[in-house]
């Protein structure tokens, strides 16, 4: 019997889960494909691809042949006499151990015909011969695509336009909703790539990046915004100016403003898809910094030296606790 390193034929190691399974077929099938590639071989190594893939996404299949244990390929072998393989639970008088004088196989896929679960030559027999005007009656969907694409704050807050180009790919434009957040997948159906054997294209799938800000941090739908202060506009409170994305707005602090302290404006930070009411948006904070000049003038220190005689202020009075 010869042996076929199916985990080789697929390009994945034997602790491949299902999924990088499934993607390693896909792009071999792709490229040897009969009615695709050019490749002389290209049958002959499709039909190995499909014969390896049809044992690997099979649980049980991939543990009979996992049991086999491991050989060179196309190395003559023999199962071990106790190999249960294929035949665990299916009682009675079908094909065992017993039963099967594996000298007698070509190779694995004629194994996997004698136990009645299947091969993938056969089914490509099959679809070939109900398959119109498809040569090979071979359909698999396109492969998807996935890719990246930055955006500002702004473009996120009122929606926008992005044009890209995939390799091989005519440009795509995809249109941005309003409300989209730092790392929203987005799916545009059909733009992945084109299917074999009359069968849909794949999807493109978009990872949404927010580019970084000049004054804003993003925590999903709310923006962070430090609000430097005046030593004196945190002690009497003021009114100033703040940036939003929606343009400028008033805001009055109190008197008594702590370093840190966190004044919030709701629904003043990024939209929310498909949100109502209060829920429409995020909100933006304004975390206070209080900011002392580096520079100041002889007049400036004669009243900052008048105000210290006067207050009774001791920032460091707990320590007098400890002391």
């Amino acid at each position: 019997m010869k042996y076929k390193d199916y985990y080789e034929i697929l390009g994945v190691a034997r602790s491949a889960g299902d999924d990088e399974v499934k993607k390693a077929y896909r792009k071999l099938a792709r490229k040897y494909h009969p009615d695709v590639s050019k490749d002389k071989d290209a049958e002959e190594r499709f039909k190995e691809i499909a014969e390896a893939y049809a044992t690997l996404k099979d649980a049980e299949k991939r543990a009979a042949y996992d049991n086999l244990g491991r050989y060179q390929p196309g190395e003559d072998f023999r199962p071990p006499p106790d190999w249960g393989g294929f035949a665990a639970g299916m009682g009675g008088g079908g094909a065992g151990p017993g039963n099967v004088h594996f000298e007698e196989f070509a190779d694995l896929s004629e194994l996997f015909e004698q136990f009645g679960l299947g091969g993938a030559t056969r089914g490509r027999r099959s679809r070939r011969a109900g398959a119109g005007g498809n040569s090979s009656g071979f359909a698999m969907p396109g492969q998807d695509y996935e890719a990246q694409v930055q955006i500002s704050l702004e473009d996120a807050a009122r929606g926008t336009q992005v044009q890209f180009a995939l390799p091989g790919e005519a440009p795509v434009t995809v249109r941005i909703p309003k409300g989209a957040a730092g790392g929203q997948r987005l799916k545009v159906r059909g733009k992945g790539a084109p299917g074999i054997g009359g069968a849909p294209a794949g999807d493109l799938y978009l990872e949404i990046v927010l580019k970084p800000h000049a004054l804003f941090r993003v925590e999903g739908h709310d923006l962070y915004l430090d609000l430097p202060l005046t030593p004196a506009e945190a002690v009497l409170g003021a009114s100033v100016e703040l940036p939003t994305l929606d343009g400028k707005v008033q805001l009055k602090t109190k008197p008594g403003a702590v370093n840190g302290q966190k004044l919030r404006l709701t629904g003043k930070g990024l939209p929310k898809a498909g949100g109502a009411g209060d829920e429409k948006a995020g909100n933006l904070y304004a975390i206070v910094q209080i900011v002392v000049p580096a520079q100041v003038g002889e007049r400036e220190k004669a009243l900052y030296r008048e105000l210290a005689e006067a207050s009774h202020f001791n920032p460091r009075e707990h320590f007098a606790e400890h002391a």
